[in-house]
């Protein structure tokens, strides 16, 4: 029998389980998270599993790990004590920031405090010019004197950030090694480790949050592979970064930074590698679990990345323009918009007498009102049940029993009544206000992007995807909804999709044409260098490595950069023109105007990504997840809004869609509920997957 590899996502309220072997053939698992140590529920899904199935931990080849550890470490403020060492003059640079704030005209917004508080921010004597030159030396008794404050303040990790360290860190290894003679036990973070790049805010800030992450993940990656070796499983673990690539644990301990947004990339992987299998070039995926929606566009069969985001800022609720509100990270990290949506998101009434939906959500626990395990607060997945759009013995397969008559009470208690509603039309009208919502992260990665949405065919996935997709489709007038087998476990699946990559940068900050080619090619192999070591220790040959060259550039005297792809092998004249073309066509692109030829461009930061290729295709030829079983295709009344009323609507299984189906219709599946409105149509296309046509 084949081994399996094993795809882990942790949710706010479920964590996805997914078992495939190199065939292809599937086995899933969704299990409530356990909040209090995510490592329990993951060991328990996986013995359910075992015991189900007759598999042992030896049969699980590798485990591919989504978390949401780091960021929930920041959005909760409970990272580690953290001490920060920068340069005399720069004690601020944490509240200082960039200057961007979130709301323009609003003169009350408080920037969200340091992660470091202001006396645990220390400074030492030293000065390095931006080619790198010492202009003053590190003053060594200040440096012993300042992590001996620290160290007497209780902290648990130290960073240290000094200005121009990209351009030589002796100084930061200095202080480093400062710390590891006084105090071996503390964990150090050293921002040219990290970060070495330009940009002081961004790179102190970059460290800062590592470092602040450090011994949480650390301790998490700790425990769950010493459960998961007590369940006799030890083969390896890798995590999903934010970028969409894949890394070991062991190198995660070390930069927990890339694995901030580690849960919803997977997502988008998924949707990649769906688009791909099914021809499917251009695609809005749609992400919607129990807390929040999430949406990122597939544009011509590629996924767009970030150079920065930020965390802790709340949900998007506008423009994504309005930057400044959260924790800034200048990572790689896959693009997507975000909106506090999901199925545990709790319905109010706001002082004007208007409803709202979230951002407030009741997660796994208490959850919905409903699941009867202490939830008090009426949610999006209560007003689902009211509206017959859930089966109240099927959820999970129908081992999450839920109680309609709670949700209606609740409902009516306290939406209804004080909105003099009918209970069916209040429910409705949070159903439509969560659309609304939602709706604004789909436009966020399109329209505001100069891209109709119109073009694009939305795969939605997650627990309630599938059950809002037409309700969004329809709004935005999207004609296409595909929805792959499994939605509910979709993420998981993305973990099981994705490559080994490192990401790596160097700042440059040189006019491209005054460089001698010889140095830009010693720039690159540089990066190359360092991911072949860490690919290497992955246990990587050279022959299984591949390396993307990337460049980040600006006509000289501009502020923001471009990125474009970097010619492969040794830089001449040739390849040197060929770069400054690529970014003045990426200018012109973005921008709709370039420079003339005399303009001199300057390359900011060379980047590197080093991909670990598997020696087995990751994506299977095909995948079985078992054959698509069909409903009892009983009718159950559902509302659909004052005019179309209570409607008499069949409850099929994804079988039954292989005849074409006209709305409305329920389908039920283990991991989710898909609904087809009136006036929609739906059938199942030869992979199994159902397709709804507006």
């Amino acid at each position: 029998m084949n081994g399996y590899r094993v795809g882990v996502d942790i949710g706010g309220t479920f964590t996805d389980i997914v078992f495939m072997d190199e065939d292809g053939n599937v086995l899933t698992k969704k299990i409530s998270s356990s909040v209090d140590n995510y490592a329990e529920a993951i060991v328990d899904g996986l013995g359910q599993v075992f015991a189900a199935h007759g598999l042992a931990g030896t049969d699980v080849l590798e485990v591919l790990h989504g978390t949401t550890v780091a960021s929930n470490a920041i959005l909760e403020h409970k990272g580690a004590k953290t001490g920060l060492i920068g340069t005399k003059g720069f004690r601020d640079i944490l509240e200082i920031r960039n200057l961007r704030v979130p709301k323009l005209y609003d003169l009350e917004w408080d920037k969200p405090p340091a992660l470091v508080e202001r006396y645990l921010r220390l400074t030492v004597e030293e000065r390095v010019s931006t080619q790198g030159d010492v202009q003053t030396p590190l003053n060594v008794a200040e440096a012993e004197a300042a992590v001996d404050i620290l160290l007497a303040e209780g902290v648990e990790v130290i960073a240290v950030a000094l200005i121009n360290s990209f351009a030589n860190p002796a100084h930061e290894q200095e202080i480093r090694d400062i710390i590891k003679a006084k105090a071996p036990h503390i964990p150090v973070c050293i921002s040219f480790d990290v970060l070495p790049e330009i940009k002081e805010y961004e790179r102190t800030s970059t460290t800062v949050i590592n470092a602040y992450l450090l011994p949480i993940v650390s301790k998490y990656l700790a425990t769950l592979t010493a459960e998961l070796t007590d369940a006799k499983v030890g083969s390896p673990l890798l995590l999903m970064q934010s970028n969409g690539g894949l890394m070991t644990a062991e190198a995660a301990a070390v930069l927990p930074c890339n694995i901030v947004e580690s849960g919803p990339a997977g997502g988008v992987v998924g949707g990649h590698a769906f688009g791909a299998k099914v021809g499917l070039k251009n695609i809005i995926t749609f992400d919607m679990g129990g807390t929040t929606a999430k949406a990122s566009l597939i544009e011509h069969g590629t996924y767009s990345r970030s150079l920065e985001f930020q965390v802790g800022g709340g949900i998007l609720t506008g423009s994504r323009l309005m930057t400044g509100a959260g924790y800034l990270l200048k990572v790689p990290a896959i693009d997507l918009a975000e909106v506090g949506a999901g199925g545990g998101s709790i319905i109010w009434i706001d002082a004007g007498g208007s409803l709202q939906i979230g951002p407030q959500s009741a997660g796994a626990n208490p959850g919905p009102v409903c699941y009867g395990i202490g939830g008090t607060e009426p949610t999006v997945t209560d007003a689902n049940v009211v509206l017959g759009y859930l089966n109240p013995a099927h959820l999970v397969g129908g081992e999450l029993k839920i109680d309609a008559q709670r949700s209606k009470d609740v409902l009516a208690e306290k939406i209804a009544a004080p909105l003099a509603l009918d209970v069916a039309h209040a429910a409705f009208g949070a159903h439509r206000i969560a659309i609304s919502n939602m709706i604004r992260a789909i436009r966020a990665v399109s329209s505001e992007r100069g891209r109709d949405p119109r073009e694009y065919a939305m795969v939605p996935f997650g627990g309630n995807g599938p059950l809002f997709a037409a309700g969004m489709a329809a709004e935005l007038q999207m004609k296409r909804i595909v929805i792959p087998p499994s939605p509910g476990l979709f993420s998981s699946f993305g973990l099981l999709y994705a490559d080994v990559e490192h990401h790596y940068s160097r700042t440059v900050q040189r006019v491209v044409r005054h460089m001698d080619p010889t140095n830009l090619t010693a720039v690159w192999g540089e990066l190359e260098a360092m991911a072949r070591a860490q690919l290497a220790r992955d246990g990587f040959p050279d022959n299984r490595m591949q390396f993307r060259r990337a460049a980040n550039m600006h006509y000289k005297g501009q502020i923001f950069e471009l990125t474009v792809s970097a010619p492969d092998g040794d830089f001449d004249a040739g390849k040197i023109a060929e770069l400054e073309e690529s970014f003045s066509q990426e200018h012109e692109r973005t921008y709709g105007h370039r420079a003339g030829p005399e303009e001199p461009v300057e390359l900011v930061n060379a980047q590197l990504i080093g991909l670990g290729i598997p020696d087995r295709p990751r994506v299977p030829d095909r995948i079985d997840a078992g054959a698509p079983k069909a409903g009892a295709g009983n009718p159950r009344d559902a509302y659909f809004g004052p005019e179309a009323g209570w409607l008499s609507t069949l409850v099929l299984g994804r079988a039954d869609l292989a005849t074409p189906v006209e709305g409305p219709i329920i389908v039920e599946e283990y991991d989710a509920t898909c609904l087809i409105p009136p006036g929609a149509r739906g059938h199942l296309d030869e992979n199994g997957n159902i397709v709804i046509e507006l």
